[in-house]
């Protein structure tokens, strides 16, 4: 046998298998059993199974109820008369494994784990506007005793050709059957393998969501950061029962009212800033109660220490923040302005940014927007020219002053550019504020609870501190505090 031969300086290089590899492995699986239901783009999946060999012993059924009324009469109609949607795709999984039980013994077939996998896509408009995504979706078991599991992702297309969007698509869904019954066991890794013979130029991901008995310890808010980590997508939400949703379905034609922070924890000032502004939010002509959705937003360099991602950290801040009842962002959208740029792909209705006086200067800051050829201008034309207002939370200045859109700095050459988005009524105080919680910082808590020093509770709003100790938040540990105390 032939040695392999190694030179000194070589690299270790992870070798990724080939889709017909992939493929082949699913095929030659005697036990891996299921169907395809492909809607959309063609069968571009099945199509390799198809062709790699074997795929008898794998593929019971492959189908494309491409006709509405067909699909209709398979799946069920949907109560919006949408197609491409995620109650959708779940009804195709269920429908298609149900069957697989239903028509196969399991006498006959005592080892058979079966699968169901199914997508439903739209792909780019003749008039090359509208790029195209999809659902899909793997329903499958990893022991035949055993529960379904399922693993659903949201995708959308970025390739401007509707050929190159079914081959795209197609290698997708290769790497999802083969990620699910042999990565598994490692979620991270297998989202990062979702992209093996992809570039992150042809699809983005923005939203994950894994269930059943083998996924029952993954949190999806944790795998929702490593669709921004890995740069997947720009953006993620998750509910507050930490279920993550598509940003796209959420947001559409909502009034935005968005808080950037680090919560790390919430304070009693991120909480009256929070309640105020939505109260002057509220009041606003073109918002409406109903139609209106809060946000707090993290963005990722606000979860690096060191440069790398503090998942505990991470956690912990999410942990807080949906226990509150509110819904998540996790954004890689450093300036404010992409922020707005980002809500505005979704909805042209009315807008606002609540934050604190510092934060505000920053904005005003011109070494932000060196990158842009259009400079501070070109921001601020992206942030200010949409139908949008900042909410202004005022700060005590270096002599105890208290610092409002009246009085606060920004640099001379920045003046009249700030005098005239005041002017204009794009920047408003919120002068219903609670004076005696303004020396409260987010910082001096998470150190005193580190420290394990007393008194930190009374700086954050009630509840909160219950849920830091109960479940341990930001290094709390109870014996700290006890031998703190004596």
């Amino acid at each position: 046998m032939e040695a392999k031969i190694k030179l000194k300086g070589d690299k270790v290089i992870e070798q990724i298998p080939s889709l017909k590899d992939k493929a082949l492995r699913i095929n030659l699986n005697e036990n891996i059993y299921g169907t395809f239901a492909e809607i959309g783009a063609g069968q571009e999946t099945v199509r390799h199974f198809f062709r790699s060999g074997g795929s008898s012993g794998t593929i019971a059924k492959a189908m494309s109820a491409y006709d509405k009324d067909f699909s209709d009469a398979v799946y069920g109609i949907e109560e919006d008369g949408r197609y491409v949607t995620e109650s959708r795709l779940k009804k195709m999984l269920t429908f298609e494994s149900e069957l697989i039980e239903e028509r196969l013994s399991r006498t006959k077939h005592p080892n058979k784990m079966f699968f169901s996998y199914a997508n439903t896509v739209a792909t780019i408009d003749f008039a090359k506007q509208f790029k195209g995504h999809g659902w899909v979706g793997i329903r499958y078991q990893l022991d035949p005793t055993e529960d379904y599991n399922e693993i659903i992702i949201h995708i959308r297309f970025k390739e401007t050709d509707s050929r190159l969007q079914q081959e795209t698509l197609g290698v997708l869904g290769v790497n999802l059957i083969y990620g699910a019954f042999y990565k598994y066991n490692d979620p991270k890794k297998l989202l990062r393998y979702l992209y093996d013979h992809l570039d992150k130029d042809q699809l983005e991901i923005d939203t994950i969501n894994f269930s059943g008995p083998r996924f029952a310890d993954v949190d999806n808010r944790l795998m929702s950061l490593q669709l921004v980590k890995n740069g997947m997508t720009d953006a993620v939400m998750f509910n507050p029962e930490g279920v993550n949703v598509l940003p796209a379905a959420i947001l559409y034609k909502k009034n935005i009212l968005a808080f950037r922070g680090s919560f790390r924890p919430v304070t009693k000032v991120n909480m009256d800033m929070y309640k105020q502004s939505l109260n002057m939010f509220l009041e606003e002509n073109k918002v409406e109660k109903e139609n209106t959705l809060v946000i707090f937003e993290i963005t990722l360099s606000n979860l690096r220490s060191d440069g790398e991602i503090d998942e505990r950290d991470f956690m912990d801040r999410a942990e807080l923040l949906c226990s509150l009842g509110q819904t998540v962002m996790i954004s890689n959208f450093q300036e404010y302005y992409k922020v707005v740029e980002y809500f505005s792909n979704y909805t042209k209705a009315r807008m606002g940014l609540a934050m604190g006086v510092n934060n505000l200067v920053d904005i005003f800051d011109e070494k932000y927007y060196r990158h842009l050829s259009g400079g501070i201008l070109e921001a601020f034309g992206k942030l200010f020219y949409r139908d949008m207002k900042v909410f202004l939370y005022p700060m005590l200045g270096d002599e105890g002053e208290v610092i409002t859109s009246k009085n606060l700095k920004v640099h001379p050459r920045m003046k009249e550019l700030y005098k005239f988005f005041k002017f204009n009524g794009k920047v408003v105080d919120i002068e219903d504020y609670n004076p005696e919680i303004l020396e409260v910082f987010s910082r001096q808590v998470l150190k005193m609870i580190g420290d394990g020093k007393p008194g930190w509770e009374a700086m954050l709003p009630p509840g909160v501190p219950e849920i830091i100790k109960e479940k341990r938040l930001f290094g709390y540990h109870p014996n700290s505090l006890l031998e703190a105390s004596n």
